[in-house]
């Protein structure tokens, strides 16, 4: 695995100049890597007394770089064996079509993720169903009637080669650790 905290090609200053030190990112990495972790363990993992780790995930916090704390579900054990993406193309490119269609995506809990993209589609919709015949009937049922729908076109996925597993971390110009 490579280290994080040494530049790889391609991250170049992802980081921007937000006060993040090489301390906060070792929290950060932790934290991806296990965000069950306590006080005293973070703290342990990343060579800081308890108090400092603290009053450093509470301020990350603040600044919303930590936005909140999840569980990795795995969703074939969860009887979820399709994993599709969809792009859709919408009818007209006005803001109101656009926030129409965006308010409806996020009722839907089969659609686990959603971006406006730019290119030969308008979004990209990531969803999960039980099985072929649940996603044809999700689709042709559900989205396909959703508003403003000119044109959807699903991709499916094979192999999960590299799900996410937790965003490069690295300082901006610097290859310390």
């Amino acid at each position: 695995m490579p280290d994080l905290f040494h530049e790889q090609p391609g991250l170049r200053n992802i980081m921007p100049d937000m006060g993040i030190d090489a301390g906060d990112l070792r929290i950060l990495k932790a934290l991806q890597a296990d965000a069950r972790l306590t006080v005293q363990e973070l703290a342990d993992s990343v060579a800081m007394s308890t108090s400092a780790a603290w009053r450093r995930v509470k301020r990350l916090e603040q600044a919303a770089i930590i936005k909140g704390y999840n569980a990795t579900l795995d969703r074939r054990a969860l009887g979820l064996g399709v994993l599709a993406f969809i792009r859709v193309t919408i009818d007209s490119h006005s803001r109101d079509e656009a926030r129409r269609f965006e308010e409806q995506v996020l009722e839907l809990d089969a659609v686990i993720a959603c971006w406006s993209i730019a290119g030969e589609a308008d979004f990209l919709l990531q969803v999960v169903a039980s099985d072929l015949d649940s996603y044809a009937d999700f689709a042709m049922n559900v989205v396909r009637r959703l508003p403003g729908i000119k044109e959807m076109h699903t991709m499916f996925a094979l192999k999960e080669v590299k799900p996410l597993s937790g965003l490069p971390l690295q300082l901006s110009g610097s290859s310390a650790t």
